[in-house]
């Protein structure tokens, strides 16, 4: 017996009979609507249970998910994905960018779904574990809503087989995440680290000259090629603002450091390179194809290069 204030539970055939029956005080049948409301059903689903009930177990429909149809098959799933990995220039991809390359390609179908199947088959990317850290020097709101209002400057080494030890200097929009300048260097002085910014200036203030950078402030660290008095004039020069990261606070200078993980993980730890010279071919061809191919996950899985074209684009309708 069910408790009071307790639904009873509801039986198709004791319902039916219940709705056959007569009330004693009028004389007239409960009805299947009246009772599945004291069952607290809806009719549609006794309906459907009666109807159910009536065919044989072996030949009931077998149930499916509810929604959408996926993108196929999983083996078919499994060929697109296989596929995209297989197309991109780019390694160690995880399952999200995946599953945004295939939207972009139209396939569409679940994160999670792409997420299960690559781990099935093994083709996830390699994870490092993370370790704990210390108190943080600031709250990592450090955002920028425009492209060509901060950018992030920061150098990496590698070694050429014919000539050493050698000195990478990468600029990123802090925005876009856009690689704005790449130069390789023997020498990491001051003067090898100004020549990223020299490069994006060209490209993205269409000259170079006194004060045509007004209003970029540019984020770097505190080693002496950058807090040097040489780099420091030509930003003023420039009409750029130096803006040093907190010590020992990569995260200040978060999008440099990440476009230098980047970099390592694609080119400098993939490939050998004999010069400066070949090496300087092979950063070119980087910074194209990344700007142009790498999407980004907190721009809705968007280029860098979409990513300008979309701001600057509103921008100027707005204007």
């Amino acid at each position: 017996m069910p408790a009071p204030g307790e639904r009873p539970p509801f039986c198709r055939e004791e319902a039916e009979q219940l709705a056959r029956s007569a009330s004693p005080g009028t004389g007239k049948r409960y009805g299947m609507q009246r009772v599945c409301r004291i069952f607290g059903i809806a009719r549609s689903t006794a309906y459907y249970l009666k109807a159910r009930e009536a065919v044989p177990p072996e030949q009931r429909p077998v149930p499916h998910k509810r929604g959408p149809v996926g993108a196929g098959t999983g083996e078919e799933l499994v060929g697109h994905i296989r596929r995209v990995l297989a197309e991109s220039p780019f390694t160690g991809e995880g399952y999200r960018k995946v599953w945004a390359r295939l939207r972009h390609q139209g396939i569409r179908t679940a994160s999670e779904r792409v997420r299960r199947l690559m781990r099935e088959h093994r083709l996830q990317a390699p994870r490092r574990g993370g370790h704990p850290h210390g108190p943080k020097a600031h709250d990592g709101t450090i955002t920028t809503e425009e492209p060509d209002s901060m950018w992030g400057t920061d150098m990496t080494t590698t070694v050429t087989t014919g000539e050493g030890l050698v000195h990478v200097f990468v600029a990123v929009d802090h925005c876009t995440c856009e690689c704005v300048g790449l130069h390789v260097a023997e020498r990491g002085e001051r003067f090898e680290a100004l020549e990223p910014l020299r490069q994006g200036v060209r490209e993205h203030f269409g000259g170079f000259d006194r004060g045509i950078a007004r209003g970029l402030a540019i984020r770097h660290d505190h080693g002496s090629a950058y807090m040097s008095d040489d780099f420091q004039r030509e930003l003023t020069f420039l009409g750029m603002a130096s803006s040093p990261s907190f010590v020992r606070e990569p995260e200040g200078n978060g999008c440099a450091e990440r476009f230098v993980r980047t970099l390592k993980e694609q080119l400098l730890r993939v490939r050998s390179f004999a010069t400066v010279v070949e090496l300087a071919e092979a950063l070119g061809e980087f910074k194209r194809t990344y700007n142009e191919r790498w999407v980004i996950r907190r721009h809705g899985h968007r280029t860098p290069s979409q990513v300008r074209r979309d701001l600057v684009g509103g921008v100027q309708a707005a204007a």
